[in-house]
């Protein structure tokens, strides 16, 4: 009887102690926000988090207006068919350097998972380029899982 007792104080305990992990986990999860994007930095956190949040209209905003620019459609397409998979990536931006007046190169380091909790996350050094137009910073380039390889190549 008493063994019994024992036992369900150590349940209950487990019981308690799994319910509170799941609140803090949930709890302390704070919504990601759009930065401003007068620097090249936020220019590349606002579109890493507008093309996880599937926002395709605003992450195309970001895009430059160069030569071979892909359509729309095209874009929204690449997320679509799972040519680009933003949803197991995430990004650690770093320094921005500014070469010249009109574009500017920041570092990055792009985080990989594999959606299961028992496999560690890879990250690599990756960068992401941006040039001024109309005084404003566009991407002409950022890392796989966040760009299309064959955007801005010529047909």
């Amino acid at each position: 009887m008493k063994q019994d007792k024992f036992l369900l104080g150590i349940l209950i305990g487990i019981g308690a102690l799994i319910v509170l992990a799941l609140t803090l986990f949930f709890l302390r999860q704070s919504p990601q926000e759009y930065l401003p994007e007068d620097d090249p930095a936020g220019v590349v956190h606002n579109y890493a988090l507008a093309a996880i949040n599937k926002d395709y209209q605003k992450a195309y905003g970001y895009l430059a207006d160069l030569e071979n620019k892909p359509t729309y459609e095209d874009f929204r397409k690449s997320f679509l068919t799972n040519m680009i998979t933003p949803d197991n990536v995430s990004l650690d931006v770093g320094e921005t350097t500014i070469t010249g007046a009109n574009e500017a190169i920041v570092s990055l380091t792009t985080y990989y998972s594999y959606g299961d909790p028992f496999s560690s996350r890879i990250g690599s050094s990756d960068n992401a380029i941006l040039v001024k137009q109309n005084g404003a910073w566009k991407l002409t380039s950022m890392p796989y899982q966040l760009w299309d390889w064959n955007w801005y190549q010529s047909q």
